[in-house]
């Protein structure tokens, strides 16, 4: 339903939802990454083409881009315990504010106050609860001796969605072959598929690979809870765009040829960016742009992505770029299609078909 109210469009959250069947949601990784199904949409008219991601180069053409986000993820979950209480405590690393300041989940909640000390791993790393915020957000600051990034390899694991009930045998797999910048809550899914291989044969065939980072955090984790999508508000989650990255997708843009993000985190920095300055321009910053349909894209011409959840800020952004309509049939064949859903699932290419 899609209403007016005070003069406002206003739309209903519950016309972002869909029934999934638990069984099609991907509870762990194919053994090759770009083996994964690959369900290209037109989105113009909404015809479905199925393929395998590994043939994602057929529908490419020499100069075409394709933007990915070069951001690596953290193995950002923590379990341990209050040292006065010893209640077990988890902890989820959002994002690195200043030093040793973090932006964390926290489970309980409750059980945290100011200045509550949690050990993890017998003390080797300790973390004191600085300020509290809502919803389970703490501010919190490490104690520790050595390298935090090496200690947290040890005692972290990656922070994998609360549909995945499967243990990940390689933390690799939910990190990109091209990971690169270190910041992230989790991983950009739709840039799973790829592996170094596919990426050669891709440029050999002149397609241009640009990098864009995006730390994915809390606004990955956080649902709609309004029930006018309108009035959602999205986390703010840090982003660059480098001299070289605006450059080459200036040139681009001039030249009109096509650019594809890969992912959402990808194309909400393009088109933070070019809403800002109107040209890429480079620069870094915190975006917390929310893309449902309405939105007016200025930066890509398609997206490469995964299946999303329902009711999630991500399956709204997909809907934005083409008729809601076909990305909803488009998800109703791919269930019955047996597609697989979710983080380590199968991918969507949304684009305009050339004549």
């Amino acid at each position: 339903m899609i209403w007016y109210w005070k003069g406002r469009k206003r739309m209903n959250i519950e016309e972002y939802n869909y029934q999934l069947p638990e069984e099609c949601i991907a509870q762990t990784p194919l053994k090759t990454r770009s083996d994964s199904k690959l369900l290209v949409m037109d989105r113009e008219n909404g015809t479905l083409i199925d393929d395998t991601f590994y043939h994602i180069e057929k529908y490419l053409k020499k100069g075409d881009c394709l933007v990915l986000n070069d951001t690596k993820v953290i193995p950002a979950r923590l379990i341990g315990e209050k040292i006065d209480t010893h209640a077990v405590i988890e902890i989820l690393l959002l994002k690195n504010i200043e030093g040793n300041k973090w932006e964390a989940l926290s489970k309980p909640f409750k059980r945290l106050h100011i200045d509550s000390i949690i050990s993890f791993g017998n003390g080797e790393l300790k973390a004191k609860v600085v300020e509290k915020k809502t919803e389970g957000i703490v501010i919190i600051e490490f104690l520790y001796e050595g390298i935090f990034m090496e200690i947290l390899e040890k005692l972290g694991s990656m922070p994998l969605p609360p549909y995945i009930h499967e243990a990940l045998e390689e933390k690799n797999r939910y990190q990109t072959v091209y990971a690169k910048n270190i910041g992230s809550a989790a991983a950009p899914t739709a840039g799973l598929h790829f592996t170094e291989e596919l990426l050669k044969e891709l440029e050999k065939k002149g397609i241009e690979i640009i990098y864009v980072t995006l730390h994915v955090g809390l606004g990955t984790f956080r649902p709609v809870e309004v029930e006018d999508i309108t009035e959602h508000k999205m986390h703010k989650e840090y982003y660059i765009l480098s001299e070289e990255s605006a450059k080459q997708l200036n040139r681009a843009k001039k030249e009109g040829r096509k650019i594809y993000a890969v992912g959402t985190t990808s194309t909400r920095v393009l088109e933070s960016v070019l809403k800002k300055y109107q040209i890429f321009q480079a620069c870094s910053g915190e975006t917390d742009i929310f893309i449902y349909p309405g939105f007016q894209f200025q930066a890509i011409d398609g997206l490469i992505t995964n299946f999303h959840l329902p009711k999630s800020t991500l399956l709204m952004l997909v809907s934005a770029l083409s008729k809601k309509e076909f990305i909803f049939h488009a998800y109703q064949y791919a269930i019955e299609h047996q597609y697989r859903f979710f983080s380590f699932g199968d991918a969507m290419f949304i684009k305009k078909t050339d004549n």
